[in-house]
């Protein structure tokens, strides 16, 4: 018996990391102006995905991880008001130098995609939420 759930518990592992990679790959596919694509859990480290090949990091890794820690506290400030405005699918913030798009993943995780400012978030977002479960 405990070794069939410790199989089964292992094998969700493996698929759903499995399935991230992939999503984070089929994201960085969808432009070239995506910068990023990465998902974090609820500590704030980056678990799976990463930065597109030949793009200069803007922030060292432990502010990424100060980032990803302040992007996770404010969806959890957004799920406050869920129960009476719905459920939050994505968020986006442009800065200076980047745009960061955030949308909240099954347990506790977090996607993070950042782009050149001169990206059509617009169109990135629409087929970022085609690739999400529904």
């Amino acid at each position: 018996m405990y070794r069939n759930k410790f199989i089964t518990i292992m094998f969700s592992y493996y698929v759903t990391a499995m399935d991230y990679e992939r999503l984070c790959k089929d994201i960085l596919n969808l432009d070239p102006k995506i910068r990023f694509a990465g998902i974090c859990d609820e500590t704030g480290e980056t678990k799976y995905g990463g930065q597109r090949e030949g793009v200069r990091n803007l922030l060292s890794a432990e502010e990424t991880k100060k980032s990803n820690l302040q992007a996770l506290a404010r969806w959890g400030l957004r799920n406050v008001l869920a129960p009476k405005i719905g459920k939050g699918r994505y968020s986006m913030a442009e800065y200076e130098k980047i745009k960061r798009i955030t949308a909240p993943l099954e347990n506790y995780h977090l996607l993070l995609v950042t782009t050149e400012v001169e990206a059509d978030h617009g169109r990135i977002i629409d087929n970022i939420l085609q690739l999400l479960p529904s």
